[in-house]
């Protein structure tokens, strides 16, 4: 008579105080203890690669989302320098009045440059908005002569409230001219193109003989005064008054005149300041009656910097938070498809066994007994064809038990069987595999 085997399993017992007792360290395992269940531990990787999946597809998805907000951001702030408070020329004609009111968190000062050193402008500061209640009336004479095909123009800034009159007297009475008062370049350069069209300009004139023109401003811009002659050679004269409204600098506390060297003035912050620039009349003896002003925003740096940062904490924690609500929703979806979580309900209820376990579980692990299943004994279940249950990629992925004999329409995945598939698409209606609704399961049949 054999010995027993001394290789045998010491399992916790209670004893008669209640206690337990544990099992042996040095004790081994019988060969005959089930092993882990397959589906748990397909399952418990699918978790885990999901996890894992989500975290680092979140740190891909911050750091492209920090980059894309910084580089946005910094291209709005380029923008802001160089484009809406970037430098640009300014040209002014005699008696004009120019307010600059930049904005105080942008700008931290302003720098006014006189390119061609013509005396006479001067730039002032205030606190406030300076009132447009200081009236001046000049005027200036031009005699000339003006050939075929040819436009002589003269450039003013004026504010609301002015009024332009101009009286003209041509050398001949047969002769004709074309006198228009243009609002801006592009008003002015749109009747360039075509002088016999009337709708491009704020006044449009055909004058013959002599005459008088007056014209009321109603917005502070720059205006043109041009002739254009499509005939031949005619000789004008023009008499142009202007009565207009300048800014009031009387309470002004900066004040610099524009000669060889640029005036730069600070912008007060938050409040601001303004600045207003200011040309003398025409003199009578002298044809240089305009100036040629460059003019150069200096940026507020420390604004641009915070304003950056802050704009993209802002977008970065939107992005997290909305990327944290659809990693919540895919799990809470995922736990419903596949049954993933420790506490929920599984996707189907375990569908009734015929054996009293899985035939995945109880498959043997050496080739011995696994020839000794396939050689036809009843501890192995045969799925027909010769093959056996510890072919896995032929059983059903949620039963464990039939072979997959079903798939999903309209995508086609086939991994389950045809019970499992049924309860499915009663159950949940989605693929398992693609999370597509589910339209149909269809039977596969084999000969």
């Amino acid at each position: 008579m054999e010995e027993p085997n001394s290789a045998t399993v010491t399992s916790s017992s209670s004893t008669a105080n209640g206690e337990t007792s544990q099992p042996n360290e040095n004790a081994q395992v019988s060969p005959n203890r089930p092993r882990e269940s397959p589906r748990v531990s397909i399952i418990y990787g699918r978790f885990a690669r999901r996890i894992n999946g989500h975290s680092a597809i979140a740190r891909d998805d911050n750091c492209s989302c920090l980059a894309v907000t910084f580089c946005f951001w910094f291209f709005v702030a380029v923008i802001m320098v160089m484009g809406v408070y970037g430098s640009m020329s300014v040209v002014l004609g005699p008696c004009s009045s120019l307010i600059l009111q930049p904005n105080p968190m942008f700008v931290q000062y302003v720098k006014v440059e006189n390119l061609k050193a013509n005396p006479g402008l001067i730039l002032y500061g205030t606190h406030q908005d300076p009132p447009l209640d200081v009236v001046s009336t000049w005027s200036e004479t031009h005699n000339m002569s003006i050939p075929y095909g040819s436009v002589k123009e003269w450039k003013y800034y004026l504010n609301r409230g002015s009024e332009v009159n101009i009286s003209y007297s041509l050398s001949s009475e047969n002769s004709s001219l074309y006198l228009v008062i243009a609002e801006g370049a592009q008003s002015l350069s749109l009747w360039l193109q075509d002088l016999t069209y009337p709708n491009t300009t704020l006044s449009w004139n055909v004058i013959r003989g002599t005459g008088v023109i007056t014209q009321k401003i109603f917005r502070s811009s720059s205006y043109y005064v041009a002739l254009g002659n499509l005939e031949e050679e005619v000789k004008v004269e023009l008499n142009l008054t202007v009565r207009a409204f300048l800014h009031n600098t009387t309470k002004a506390y900066y004040k610099c005149a524009l000669t060889g060297s640029p005036c730069s003035m600070n912008i007060f912050f938050p409040h601001g300041s303004t600045a207003v620039l200011v040309s003398p009349a025409p003199q009578q003896n002298t044809s240089n009656d305009e100036w040629y002003v460059k003019l150069t925003y200096g940026p507020r740096w420390l604004t641009y910097i915070i304003g950056i940062g802050i704009l993209t904490l802002i977008m970065f924690w939107a992005f997290n938070f909305f990327n944290k609500l659809q990693c919540s929703h895919d799990d809470r979806v995922g736990s419903r498809s596949e049954g993933t979580g420790p506490d929920r309900a599984p996707f189907l209820s375990r569908k009734d066994d015929l054996s009293r376990g899985s035939s995945y579980d109880s498959l043997p692990e050496d080739d011995e007994d696994l020839n000794f299943v396939a050689g036809g004994s009843t501890d192995g279940k045969i799925l027909g064809d010769g093959e056996t249950s510890n072919n896995t990629q032929r059983l059903c992925a949620i039963c464990f038990d039939a072979p997959r004999d079903c798939f999903f329409l309209p995508c086609g995945h086939c991994v389950a069987c045809f019970a499992c598939g049924s309860r499915i698409a009663e159950a949940a209606g989605i693929c398992p595999v693609c999370r597509r609704n589910m339209k149909k399961v269809r039977r596969i049949f084999t000969v």
